[in-house]
């Protein structure tokens, strides 16, 4: 429908000084709401790990087995001790390749940049049942009940590791502030004190804050709107096996439809370290609110 949102480049390289040529700063390509593509740009497993491509090694408890640091026990997943050492510095080495990559495209960040999970998704898209509000099938800007962001951005790196030539499909929507503009507006307002109840009694990892409040409503607001869903301005994109791409997924609509094995680093950036703030979420919605809602 036009919205343009898919940005291709021809990067070969997870450190993008290993290229030929350089590439340029795109840090305000990435905040201006595109999808950044790299088709050229695949994750390659060492012969021994591709015995990790099948659902077996899920526990079954996630979608999503999840990588939390070298000190830290892999979450999600069950194997034999040999076994999940393997699957562990797998993902550890995409970890390590994903922050090159950012660090590389975005020298702007570097200062800032938070690692976060790294997690392996072996599950299938299609078929999985879930609630309509954990349904990922469903346009949706990411934000978590449980782990607030006080409005630090969510910066993510995916590859599609799918062995069947399978790609990952996803939905694109609309540019956040139409989408922001059209639901806020529904948005019920923060109840007084109930932030710090919620972190009190350990629903909420962190004080949650007026922002991640609302990032919460528009969340639900768009993934519950059936019609929103079926109407609003968006596009299709297939990523093939063997490419990634990169994405603020708290600004870009997007809705994963279908596809099997994937990796996925995501970062956290403290929004003064944007290069053009006013494009995200945080000024957007404080503009709509017409006040500050950190605090």
């Amino acid at each position: 429908m036009g919205l343009e949102v898919i940005r291709e480049f021809n990067l070969q390289h997870w450190d993008p000084r290993e290229a030929i040529e350089p590439t340029s700063p795109q840090e305000l390509t990435l905040e201006s709401g595109k999808v950044l593509y790299f088709p050229m740009l695949p994750f390659e497993l060492k012969p021994q790990e591709s015995r990790f491509l099948s659902e077996h090694w899920s526990d079954g408890k996630t979608k999503n087995i999840s990588y939390r640091g070298e000190d830290a026990p892999l979450q999600g997943a069950q194997g034999t001790a040999d076994d999940l050492l393997e699957l562990k510095a797998m993902m550890a080495r995409f970890s390590h390749q994903a922050r090159q990559l950012i660090e590389g495209l975005f020298p702007a960040y570097q200062q800032g940049l938070k690692e976060g999970f790294t997690s392996f998704r072996p599950a299938r898209v299609e078929g999985r049942k879930t609630s309509w509000r954990k349904d990922d099938t469903r346009l949706h800007i990411d934000s978590f009940p449980s782990n607030p962001t006080g409005g630090k951005r969510l910066l993510r790196v995916f590859s599609n590791l799918n062995p069947a030539g399978l790609p990952r499909v996803w939905r694109i929507g609309e540019p956040f502030l139409p989408h922001a503009q059209r639901f806020f507006p529904e948005a019920q307002a923060p109840i007084p004190y109930k932030a710090w109840l919620m972190e009190q009694i350990r629903l909420t990892k962190t004080r949650r804050t007026d922002y991640d409040h609302y990032m919460g409503q528009l969340h639900d607001l768009g993934k519950k709107d059936l019609v929103y869903q079926e109407t609003s301005p968006q596009q299709r994109f297939e990523f093939p096996p063997g490419t990634t791409w990169v994405v603020f997924s708290d600004q870009v609509l997007h809705a994963a439809i279908g596809g099997q094995f994937m990796l996925e680093q995501t970062f956290k950036l403290p929004p003064e370290h944007l290069v053009n703030p006013a494009a995200g979420p945080l000024a957007i919605l404080e503009a709509l609110a017409g006040r500050p809602l950190i605090s």
